[in-house]
């Protein structure tokens, strides 16, 4: 008991969507291809100011880091292009000035932990 005008819309929006579905697997490589190479670039122009910034002990320094924890090394870097950015930053970062650099940032990102002891007075027990 199809009714063939619904047979018909069902099979036009199968087709939609199939179309649909094709057509965004086709741009879909395409644009992540692209995606991927800005991402790339953008890394290298990162990479290369980094490192007219840095001195070679410095960069080192901080390749260390990226090693064990690659988002404070991630932070680092962002604040050092932001200073050389804003002109802060005149000369080239020695690793004596990364290193405190790094514990600034530490000091200001330490976490301190405070324990609160609540004790419960007990219920059965009476004062008087």
């Amino acid at each position: 008991m199809a009714d063939p005008e619904l047979e018909a819309i069902r099979q036009r929006r199968m087709q939609e969507l199939m179309s649909k579905h094709g057509a965004g697997n086709q741009h879909n490589p395409d644009q992540q291809k692209a995606q991927e190479e800005a991402k790339r670039e953008a890394e290298e122009r990162r990479q290369m100011m980094l490192s007219q910034i840095l001195s070679s002990e410095a960069r080192e320094r901080l390749a260390r880091i990226a090693l064990v924890k690659p988002d404070k090394a991630r932070g680092v870097e962002d604040v050092i292009l932001r200073s050389a950015q804003m002109g802060q930053i005149v000369e080239k970062v020695s690793e004596d000035k990364l290193i405190s650099l790094l514990e600034h940032i530490n000091n200001q990102t330490t976490k301190q932990t405070k324990v609160t002891i609540q004790r419960r007075r007990n219920v059965l027990e009476d004062d008087d």
